[in-house]
């Protein structure tokens, strides 16, 4: 499956974004599409991810009540809705991924999309 992220942007603290992650070349059936980030001189992180067959979605501890996870089963499309930013979310934000039998790795990643948000 190839994914193709993008919406990120430059905003104020306190504004709203949306990424997109849209998938193509599969069905995403049976598969968990996640979201990380990954900022300047820090490792990568969990964000949140999504099942597609029942959008069942989880959320790190630093972004519930903030973002929303959601997908669109006709466009093929995963979203992350990012609502109350912070500066702390400033990073690079990439979708990626893996089938939801297991507990596998993520193998399948977009090529990430810049948000930065500014104090």
């Amino acid at each position: 499956v190839q994914l193709q992220a993008s919406g990120g942007g430059f905003v104020q603290a306190g504004a709203s974004l949306r990424l997109s992650c849209r998938a193509s070349g599969r069905t995403l059936y049976n598969w968990i599409i996640g979201w990380f980030r990954q900022a300047p001189g820090k490792e990568r992180e969990f964000v949140a991810h999504i099942t597609w067959n029942l959008g069942t979605p989880a959320y790190s501890d630093s972004v519930k009540g903030r973002f929303t996870i959601s997908r669109d089963s006709a466009e093929n499309t995963v979203y992350l809705q990012m609502n109350n930013l912070k500066p702390e979310d400033t990073a690079i934000y990439y979708c990626a991924a893996r089938s939801s039998a297991g507990t596998g790795p993520y193998n399948n990643w977009g090529q990430g999309t810049q948000v930065t948000v500014s104090s």
